[in-house]
């Protein structure tokens, strides 16, 4: 969600949220002063495996959406208060997020508000939770994201196209996930 925001105004994202994806997260709730949104997709690894490879975040993460155009400019320090960053041309930098709560194996969160949402009165949260898959190997993965705040026009708005964002980017950490078994 933070692909070229710098020069994409914020009602762009409702645009995304026309796209169709190859899945979708649900929008648990939504008002003018905030929403959740979630997705939960199972991942044929173990849940070490997609841990380590939710921290590898600029091999799976969608080019799109950052400010420096490269998901390899973006890196995820794993400890509290670690940094959810991204690298810009000229030696800039964007702090996406702070490293809240981890553990290894199991669960992430970090404090963010992501993309267009930093230059509004906007907090969030994003956790990620990874549990051994009931039946059989591998691992179901859920990306909760919950934000609040104030936004001209209320939050509300926005729900939808960040939904459709952040569930694309945890189709792209199953799909690396899968691929690099």
């Amino acid at each position: 969600m933070m692909a070229r925001m710098i020069r994409v105004p914020v009602l762009a994202l409702a645009f995304l949220a026309l796209m169709r994806l190859d899945a979708s997260a649900d929008v648990i709730d939504r008002s003018a002063s905030g929403f959740t949104i979630r997705t939960t997709v199972a991942v044929a690894v173990s849940p070490q495996r997609v841990y380590q490879d939710l921290l590898d975040i600029g091999s799976w993460w969608d080019k799109e959406h950052t400010f420096s155009g490269d998901a390899k400019n973006m890196t995820i320090v794993a400890q509290p208060g670690g940094c959810f960053c991204e690298k810009v041309p000229g030696g800039g930098a964007v702090e996406h997020g702070r490293i809240v709560n981890l553990s290894p194996g199991k669960l992430l969160r970090i404090s963010s508000a992501l993309g267009p949402l930093q230059e509004l009165a906007v907090t969030g949260t994003m956790t990620w939770t990874i549990e051994p898959a009931k039946q059989g190997s591998g691992s179901t993965v859920t990306m909760t994201y919950a934000a609040g705040g104030y936004a001209p026009g209320g939050l509300d708005k926005l729900a939808a196209a960040v939904d459709s964002v952040l569930s694309r980017q945890v189709q792209l950490l199953k799909a690396f996930a899968e691929k690099s078994k």
